[in-house]
């Protein structure tokens, strides 16, 4: 009679190796969905090349530029938003909310190293990065220089690098067009053809990623670029603070299509400009959306800009506004000093026909935040109110 007890192992089982190192891998290895991307954002924060800012070298970076996939500080952080979003949307590691989505892209770009292998491939010997306690014109030259310019960029991004060999060890730049045609001796009208594209090329390399931006404003931000003549430049200014925008809400807004239209809004302060999603075939949008802009020294008002996106022609406009920030700074400066904590009212902007505040507008306290809440009439425009939540960051965040 045969007994019943403990079954003999299958011999189809792997050996017990091999168990213990798949044990082990699923132990070290965290999938995705099994960490917040807060989690996996730290992480990434927490790799040796990430620690420092890739411009600059300051240590224990909180700000991220998202399309470039580069760590960054507080202060190159202005620089990069003055180049504008469609070259660096920066963001910030804390105050900003993280989706997988974005966690990804930062990881398939690579992090500093990656980066600045790409952006920093031949510096000039003579050229020396900023540190960090250079000042925000030596930041913002090289950073213009290095993301906008690209005037450091690697050979693989088929991107001329200015100087002369004797300064780098890069390799002659090859055109897309001598790659697919036998090699032949140059001619005149070839050389200097070759000239326009050399001057261009840097252009084009950028167009490509600001398209969205298809008002004509943008257009001739695109066009001085190709000038290599230094100019002064206005976003090179101290910051006293951040603006955090939540554009919350469009009320009855202009139609531009056939019935309906395909709002965004630009929001933009001196150099700086961001922009919202486009939101398709609605004349009362919820977009609730927090985009982030520094506050320069001389404190510009906020420019607010609707436009309707179209697919075949420039982009139509829907109404603009403007908004005095000074009063929500200056009320969040004297809060820092008071270091009241409870929720409160601390101001209040009173609405009125010249006004272009649709309804009383008011700064409160909540949860140690200095935020107002604004709903702003547009102007020139047919109709149209947009609302907005205002909140003053210190650079110390």
């Amino acid at each position: 009679m045969e007994k019943l007890g403990m079954e003999k192992p299958s011999t189809n089982f792997a050996p017990a190796g091999s168990r213990a190192c798949l044990l082990d891998l699923l132990c070290t290895e965290t999938p995705c969905w099994a960490s917040g991307p807060r989690q996996r954002l730290d992480k990434l924060l927490s790799q040796s090349g990430n620690r420092t800012c890739a411009d600059c070298g300051s240590p224990d970076p909180k700000w991220v530029s998202l399309n470039l996939g580069a760590f960054i500080c507080i202060k190159c952080s202005g620089a990069h938003r003055s180049l504008g979003v469609h070259i660096s949307k920066v963001l910030s590691v804390k105050l900003d909310q993280w989706t997988n989505e974005q966690v990804n892209s930062l990881l398939d770009l690579g992090g500093n190293t990656m980066v600045n292998s790409k952006y920093e491939a031949c510096i000039p010997d003579d050229l020396k990065k900023p540190n960090p306690d250079s000042s925000v014109e030596e930041r913002s030259d090289f950073i213009r220089r290095k993301y906008e310019l690209l005037q450091f960029s690697n050979r693989d991004e088929e991107v001329p690098c200015p100087f002369p060999a004797g300064y780098h060890k890069c390799a002659q730049p090859m055109s897309f067009s001598s790659i697919n045609s036998p090699p032949s001796s140059p001619s005149p009208s070839s050389t200097q053809d070759n000239k326009k594209h050399y001057d261009k090329q840097v252009t084009r390399t950028r167009i490509g990623i600001g398209h969205t931006f298809r008002n004509s404003w943008v257009r001739k931000e695109f066009d001085h670029r190709s000038c290599r003549k230094k100019v002064p430049l206005a976003g090179m200014v101290e910051f006293v603070g951040l603006i955090k925008v939540n554009v919350v809400r469009g009320t009855n807004l202009a139609i531009r299509d056939v019935l309906t239209s395909d709002p965004y809004v630009i929001l933009s302060m001196g150099q700086q400009t961001v922009k919202t999603r486009v939101i398709k075939n609605n004349l009362n949008p919820v977009w609730n959306e927090c985009l982030m802009l520094s506050i320069p020294d001389d404190v510009p008002p906020l420019k607010v800009l609707v436009y309707d996106k179209d697919t075949f022609k420039a982009d139509d406009f829907m109404g603009e506004g403007e908004i005095d920030i000074q009063p929500l700074l200056s009320t969040a400066r004297a809060n820092e000093t008071w270091g009241v904590v409870n929720s409160m009212l601390l101001g209040k902007r009173v609405a009125s026909r010249e006004s272009s505040i649709v309804k009383d507008s008011v700064i409160n306290l909540v949860d140690g935040k200095v935020k107002q809440e604004i709903t702003l009439r547009l102007q020139k425009v047919e109709t149209g109110e947009l609302e907005i939540e205002l909140e003053c960051v210190p650079l110390s965040q």
